[in-house]
């Protein structure tokens, strides 16, 4: 069984306040949008060099992840479901487009359509509520990719509700320069404020509106860190976009189109991503 988990976007971000526990209350929207992954899961019998079946097997191909496979969030959310439920030996294959140290929720993504699968293939009778509090012991975004629609995220970005978001008949660019954002280190050097407007009241302005109240917290910082990714938003602006804006705490950098412009050699050696909005 084959799916394609998407990555997301950030429609404004705002740091409201330091929890006791060490993490931080924000407002933001989680915006699907179409850049893919593609994610199977097929039960085997195949046996080890040790002679015997292991209980699953990973294969992962595309966009190199480094590190332990343990440390993999798909692989995290099965022996998070293995715990409720019995699973048989699995092979699991992973291609991995949604860039990584992005903002765009790609390994959230890949743990929540985990448990989707799972739950489908085998028969495990999971509610979707169920799925979403699975997924919210993932990760704090984890639980938005179960309904994947457009949601006002607060709290920790696990209290969902969803929000209607017009930006329909629009075109989208993003460019993801070869940077990796540390997201701790980003949220160290915030002061957090609670804004002077909801979130939920912008997204009802005009999209032409966005570019002076809808805000990312994170970007003034890491500007000041990685210019080069402020400046890649200016230039997104340079060709026209109506409203442009970095993705979580980067290091990609989204822009909303009217009609998408020739970018030429001006983002080369860049992750770039185009679509028509329309998820």
């Amino acid at each position: 069984m084959i799916s394609f988990p998407n990555a997301k976007i950030n429609l404004g971000l705002n740091i409201v306040s330091r929890r006791e526990d060490g993490y931080h209350n924000l407002e933001t929207i989680f915006y699907p949008i179409g850049i893919k992954d593609a994610l199977e899961i097929v039960p085997t019998n195949e046996k080890d060099l040790t002679g015997e079946v292991p209980p699953y097997r990973f294969f992962q191909t595309g966009i190199e992840i480094k590190g332990e496979v343990e440390n993999n969030l798909v692989v995290k959310a099965l022996n998070l479901v293995k715990k409720e439920k019995d699973i048989p030996p699995i092979d699991i294959h992973l291609l991995k487009r949604i860039p990584f140290g992005a903002g765009l929720g790609g390994g959230s993504s890949n743990a929540a359509e985990m448990l989707k699968l799972l739950n489908k293939n085998f028969e495990l009778k999971y509610s979707e509520t169920e799925l979403i509090a699975l997924a919210s012991k993932l990760g704090a975004d984890c639980a938005f990719f179960v309904k994947n629609n457009p949601s006002l995220a607060t709290g920790i970005g696990d209290i969902l509700e969803e929000v209607s978001v017009n930006i329909d008949n629009y075109h989208f660019l993003l460019v993801k320069p070869n940077i990796i954002v540390n997201t701790a280190e980003a949220y160290s050097m915030i002061a957090p404020s609670t804004p002077k407007l909801s979130l939920k009241e912008i997204i009802k302005m005009p999209i032409k509106e966005w570019r002076e109240v809808m805000v990312n917290d994170f970007e003034k910082p890491i500007f000041d860190i990685h210019p080069s990714i402020g400046k890649i938003k200016q230039t997104l602006y340079d060709l026209g976009a109506t409203y442009a804006s970095m993705s979580g705490s980067g290091s990609s950098v989204y822009a909303i189109f009217e009609e998408i412009p020739d970018i030429g050699t001006k983002f080369d050696n860049y992750f770039v991503w185009t679509n028509k909005i329309n998820y």
